[in-house]
């Protein structure tokens, strides 16, 4: 198999999209946006190791 590196992309930048939504507007707590962005991250990595040849 070959990397999915559209699929990835897409994890990551909707990630980013809803990290950057979910950060408070008074510059509070971003611990919502964090956990996105780190999910997505997981996501992408196992895409990535999945779809690799060897």
């Amino acid at each position: 198999m070959t990397a999915d590196y559209r699929h990835m992309y897409y994890i990551l930048c909707n990630a980013a999209s809803k990290a950057l939504d979910a950060m408070p507007e008074d510059g509070g707590d971003a611990a919502d946006a964090a956990a996105i962005l780190r999910k997505a991250l997981e996501e992408a990595e196992e895409l990535y190791i999945q779809t690799t040849e060897d």
